[in-house]
């Protein structure tokens, strides 16, 4: 059975050590009661508690901001504000490093205050409402001639 809500998640990550794991089924019953808005701020609503992980305890702030905020909810909780859910030295998921300049002007601005760098849908599962749409970026790139025009200014 999947997590109920994110201090589910913390809870049985307590048990098991697999956050992640733990998240991503939380994120498929969240994304399986899309337009349910009060069913959904229930599930983020509740203090989720610490891991003690620098890390997982930041990530957790920037989900339970990311979907009052990306889902429109009626309220964004204000655990997600406690010191201990942002980082002093900077997240990138994924951590590529040739990847660290595009993922920190496209991460969300529930993510960015907590120094984690992130893609524009950090949350996006296979039962991600995509009928709602999908964050994506670059939000336009040139193509055929104003594209080679732009290369050829810039040399």
């Amino acid at each position: 059975m999947r997590p109920a809500s994110l201090r589910e998640v913390v809870e049985r990550a307590r048990e098991d050590g697999d956050w992640d794991h733990h998240l991503q089924n939380f994120l498929d019953a969240f994304y399986a009661r899309d337009g349910e808005t009060a069913a959904q701020a229930a599930m983020i609503a509740e203090d989720p508690g610490f891991l003690g992980q620098a890390r997982p305890d930041a990530f957790l702030g920037g989900v339970g901001e990311h979907l009052a905020r990306r889902w429109r909810l009626p309220f964004i909780p204000a655990w997600v504000r406690h010191e201990a859910r942002y980082l002093d030295t900077a997240m990138f998921v994924p951590g590529e490093r040739n990847l660290r300049s595009y993922l920190v002007c496209v991460s969300p601005v529930s993510f960015r205050p907590r120094l984690i760098f992130t893609g524009p849908e950090p949350l996006q599962r296979a039962r991600f409402p995509y009928h709602r749409g999908v964050v994506r970026m670059p939000l336009t790139f040139p193509q055929g001639p104003e594209a080679a025009a732009l290369f050829e200014r810039d040399r």
